[in-house]
């Protein structure tokens, strides 16, 4: 994966991401939107034959992108630890049952 900053100010960042398509942009684009301070966020493939993904975001006054983006990264990287967590506890939970 590569990303290229398309732009970068105070409150827009707009990046290209190779190699990347619908499903990690529209989990970013999500959890984006989940924080109160992101205007807006959304992403577009320009086509259909290419992986290279277009992200922007949009912040209020005072709260910069990046850091936005940095958070929603966590937020989505910690989800996925809970994910796994609940699914190992529930596989771990059927096999008990299995062996009866």
């Amino acid at each position: 994966m590569r990303i290229k900053i398309l732009k970068n100010s105070p409150q827009e960042l707009k990046l290209e991401i190779e190699g990347e398509g619908h499903t990690l942009c529209n989990l970013l684009e999500k959890a984006l939107l989940e924080d109160e301070t992101v205007e807006i966020a959304g992403y577009d493939i320009p086509h259909p034959l290419t992986s290279n993904t277009i992200l922007y975001i949009r912040t209020k006054e005072g709260r910069d992108p990046g850091e936005a983006l940095k958070e929603a990264l966590e937020r989505v990287v910690e989800t996925g630890r809970r994910l796994r967590t609940t699914f190992e506890e529930a596989l771990e939970e059927w096999r008990k049952t299995e062996e009866k």
